[in-house]
């Protein structure tokens, strides 16, 4: 089961896209600091305004970047009507 400090992550945006090098750098600093897992894509991360490339994009660069170091646990709702 999971346990210890598990963050929602927030989604960076510059320009009202996704930030991925800001993402990735979050990631690591997370990773890092012994963080124990990570949620993208929740509430937190603005699931809600994201589209769904967007929000399939933010898990992958999560799962990516984590390397099976750091369960990632994906965040599935959405209000886009994209």
């Amino acid at each position: 089961m999971f346990k210890g400090s598990i963050v929602a992550l927030i989604t960076p945006f510059k320009n009202s896209v996704v930030d991925q090098d800001k993402y990735t750098a979050l990631i690591h600093h997370h990773i890092a600091s012994g963080t124990n897992g990570l949620v993208p894509a929740g509430t937190t991360g603005e699931s809600p305004t994201l589209n769904h490339d967007e929000h399939k994009r933010v898990i992958e660069i999560s799962v990516r970047e984590c390397k099976g170091k750091i369960p990632v646990i994906a965040g599935t709702g959405s209000n886009s009507t994209a």
